[in-house]
């Protein structure tokens, strides 16, 4: 060590300098660390400091069983001289460039706008398919003349639950918050409300393939909503829920990233009987998801025992290129910032190349997602900008 300066590795030791580096809160000085020199590389990868920050932000990436990292076959040709390099290793460094791109996107601010949904099913359905979930979907009050609503069917037990089954537009989602409208009945005497008593939430993937358990009727559509089609990465507190008929927003505790893009709906207790056959309703008018995609670079493929992430580095080269893209081998190694830009030059080519060093064609060689263009209004959220009634949930304990 030369005189005058000192390596904190080194004059603290790895357990104290392990305590420090835990207390690194961005993934960017993650990525800094691990570029100081190679021992330093060499302590940030093997003890996973990225991955744990994942597990800091969001611990339901422990749901993860296994990392892949993609690429075209031309880029792995360039990795064939590393097949030294050990298996172990190998994984290790796999792992610290997906978990760290990873937490960089979850803290990398996004606006949040309404999920596009599609209904899987619902427990029970009074008249099917006039009162379907799929109105739930339905913003407009009225469809066809016909009051639009979902009910369940009615029972003589208050305690009796409901459950409603959406999937997400990816499998790969950031949730904020749920937002339902119970129904008001204004066709019948006093115009009851069919609320619930609490809402509570899960979120996770499929078992088996939607199109095997696809129903043909109302009754079949209820085998949908059994815990045993699902695995479940999430379960949020319970919210109690107002019986009102407006648009209740019920925000989660943190941003919450749905593994595999099943999202339940669980509501729980009835409040309001029917006055015409003495039995309890729970009535849904509308109902709405917020939050965002996580990355178009990142996606999951899950089976009843294995779910894995897929990260995908070139996502935005997959429509320009005709490369296939196939997952590294044991003996592949992730790309060095210097390789990912030379391959992006070589995938420009050398038109393209001048006439962008002479202004004419603006290109982006790193990384960049493009900012969305959903925001019509110019505010920075694409949802509505209307007054909701926000249930709190109380604190997760640690």
């Amino acid at each position: 060590m030369e005189e005058g300066r000192w390596d904190m590795l080194e004059w603290l030791g790895p357990d104290a300098s392990a305590c420090v580096m835990n207390y690194l809160s961005d993934p960017a000085d993650v990525a800094r660390a691990a570029a100081v020199s190679k021992s330093w590389c060499k302590f940030v990868i093997s003890n996973e400091f990225g991955k744990r920050l994942c597990m800091k932000l969001c611990p339901e990436i422990s749901n993860f069983t296994d990392i892949e990292l993609l690429t075209g076959d031309t880029l792995n040709s360039l990795h064939e001289a590393s097949s030294s390099i050990s298996v172990e290793w190998h994984i290790l460094k796999r792992e610290h460039l997906v978990y760290t791109y990873l937490a960089n996107c979850l803290l990398t601010h996004k606006s949040e706008k309404r999920c596009a949904l599609s209904c899987i099913g619902a427990s029970s359905t009074d008249n099917f398919p006039e009162e379907s979930i799929e109105n739930t979907l339905e913003p407009r009050d009225r469809v066809d003349m016909r009051p639009s609503y979902w009910s369940s069917g009615g029972q003589r037990d208050p305690t009796v639950q409901e459950s409603l089954v959406y999937r997400l537009e990816s499998d790969l989602y950031v949730v904020n918050e749920i937002r339902i409208q119970p129904f008001k009945a204004f066709f019948q005497y006093g115009h009851p409300i069919y609320s619930a008593k609490h809402v509570r939430i899960q979120m996770g993937h499929l078992k088996l393939n939607l199109s095997e358990l696809e129903p043909l009727t109302g009754e079949e559509e209820s085998l949908l909503t059994r815990d045993n089609n699902y695995v479940w990465t999430y379960t949020s507190p319970e919210y109690p829920m107002s019986q009102e008929s407006t648009l209740q927003a019920f925000k989660l505790p943190r941003p919450i990233l749905c593994i595999g893009g099943i999202l339940k709906v669980e509501l729980l207790g009835r409040v309001q009987k029917q006055s015409i056959d003495g039995l309890y309703y729970i009535c849904v008018r509308y109902l709405e998801v917020i939050g965002h995609p996580l990355s178009p670079m990142l996606d999951v493929t899950t089976s009843p025992n294995r779910t894995v992430l897929r990260y995908y580095p070139y996502a935005s080269m997959r429509t320009a290129t005709a490369e296939p893209l196939e997952a590294f081998s044991s003996n592949d190694e992730a790309w060095s910032p210097w390789q990912t830009f030379a391959e992006r030059i070589r995938q420009l080519g050398p038109n393209t190349l001048l006439n962008t060093l002479f202004g004419a064609v603006p290109v982006n060689f790193l990384d960049v997602e493009e900012d969305d263009d959903d925001d019509d209004d110019g505010d920075g959220d694409d949802g509505d900008d209307g007054d909701y009634d926000y249930v709190e949930a109380p604190e997760e304990e640690e």
